[in-house]
C-alpha cells in the first residue's frame, strides 16, 4: 500500500509512551473552534505549593501595558536571596491565544531558587482579541517597567535576560529585537525555548509535522491567522511580530535556542540561530533529536526533557553570572 504522509525524523521511544497523555490536554491539532477549549485545558495549575517548597516569594503586580492599558503580573524572587537581582522577563507559551503568566513555570523556577534571579512573568493580551501588536507590544512595555522600577525590584540593570517558550520565544525574540531598535534597555541574553518565529509555513518541517506531536501545521496556522489575520504570510508583518522577518540580526544579546528535531519549529530555529551567526553574534542552539514540541514541558521526567533543562539552566546561570 502507497502512501503520502512526508516522511518525518521519529519520536524518541520514552517520549512517545507520553504523547497519548499529553493528548488529552493538548490536542496535535488546535481549530479555532478549540480556542476556548485550551484556554481551559492549558490554564496553570495551582503554583502555591511549588512556590512554598522552592522558598519562593511571588509578589502580584499591574504594570503599564501597550497603550497604558493595566496588565497583571507576578514578580517571584528567592527568599534566600538578597541585594540587587539578575532577572529574566518571561513571557508564557500557548500559540498566542491562550495560556496566562504561569503557564509552564515549572520549567524556569530553577532561575529563582537555585540560581537567585528574580523573575517577571505577565499576562500579555492575547488573540485573536486582541492580535499584532498587542501581545508584542505589551511584552515590551512590561521591559521599560522592569528596568524604569529596578531600584523598587531590586534588579541589576546589567542583569536584564528575556526569556520564553513557543509563542512565548518568539515573543523574547522579538524584544531584544525591538529594544534594539527602540534603544531600549540593554539586555544581557534572550533565551529561545522552540520558539514561534516564521508566520509563513513553509519549512521542511512544518510539512513534516501534520496532525502529529504538539502543535502541527494547522495548530500553527491558526495561531499566526489570529495574531495577523490577512496579512499573514504577505509583505506587511512586522519582524517584532515575527522575528524570522528580521532583515538584520546583528547586534542582538547572546541566544540561547533549542528546539526538537521532531517538532514544527526545528528548521525556523536552526535558520535564526544561523542568521545570528552570519551577523556576527553569538548563539548557543541544541536540537534535540526524537524530541516533540514542549517535550520538557510535557514529559519534563523523560531523559530528553532533563537534559533540555538541564543544558538551558547552565547556560542562564553563566550568562546571568558576573
Amino acid at each position: 500500500m502507497t502512501t503520502n504522509a512526508v516522511p518525518r525524523p521519529a519520536f524518541d521511544a520514552e517520549l512517545r509512551a507520553g504523547l497519548a497523555v499529553v493528548g488529552g490536554m493538548f490536542p496535535p491539532t488546535i481549530t479555532p473552534e478549540l480556542i476556548d477549549f485550551m484556554r481551559v485545558s492549558y490554564a496553570s495549575p495551582p503554583m502555591a505549593d511549588p512556590f512554598r517548597d522552592r522558598r519562593i516569594e511571588v509578589t502580584d503586580v499591574v504594570l503599564p501595558g501597550y497603550q497604558g492599558a493595566d496588565l497583571t503580573a507576578a514578580v517571584l524572587r528567592s527568599r534566600d536571596a538578597s541585594g540587587p537581582r539578575p532577572t529574566v522577563l518571561y513571557a508564557h507559551s500557548g500559540g498566542l491565544m491562550f495560556g496566562d503568566k504561569f503557564s509552564g513555570l515549572d520549567l524556569v523556577l530553577d532561575w529563582v531558587s537555585e540560581l537567585g534571579a528574580t523573575l517577571v512573568t505577565v499576562d500579555y493580551r492575547l488573540a485573536p482579541e486582541f492580535p499584532d501588536p498587542f501581545p508584542w507590544e505589551d511584552m515590551y512595555a512590561a521591559l521599560e517597567w522592569v528596568a524604569a522600577s529596578s531600584g523598587e525590584l531590586g534588579v541589576r540593570r546589567d542583569r536584564i535576560m528575556v526569556a520564553g517558550a513557543s509563542a512565548g520565544g518568539g515573543l523574547a525574540a522579538g524584544l531584544a529585537l525591538a529594544a534594539r531598535d527602540r534603544g531600549g534597555p540593554r539586555l544581557c541574553g534572550q533565551v529561545l525555548d522552540y520558539p514561534m518565529l516564521d508566520d509563513r509555513l513553509v519549512t521542511a518541517s512544518t510539512a513534516q509535522f501534520d496532525g502529529v506531536g504538539v502543535w502541527d501545521r494547522v495548530s500553527n496556522q491558526t495561531g499566526w491567522d489570529a495574531m495577523l489575520g490577512d496579512r499573514r504570510g504577505g509583505d506587511a508583518v512586522s519582524p517584532y511580530a515575527a522575528p524570522a522577518r528580521a532583515s538584520d540580526l546583528g547586534g542582538l544579546p547572546p541566544a540561547f535556542i533549542d528546539v526538537g528535531a521532531a517538532e514544527i519549529f526545528r528548521d525556523e530555529a536552526i535558520d535564526y540561530a544561523s542568521r545570528i551567526w552570519r551577523a556576527g553574534g553569538d548563539a548557543e542552539l541544541h536540537v534535540w533529536a526524537g524530541a516533540f514540541h514542549a517535550c520538557d514541558i510535557f514529559a519534563p521526567h523523560t531523559s530528553v526533557g532533563r537534559s533540555m533543562i538541564h543544558t538551558r539552566n547552565a547556560w542562564v546561570e553563566k550568562i546571568l553570572a558576573d
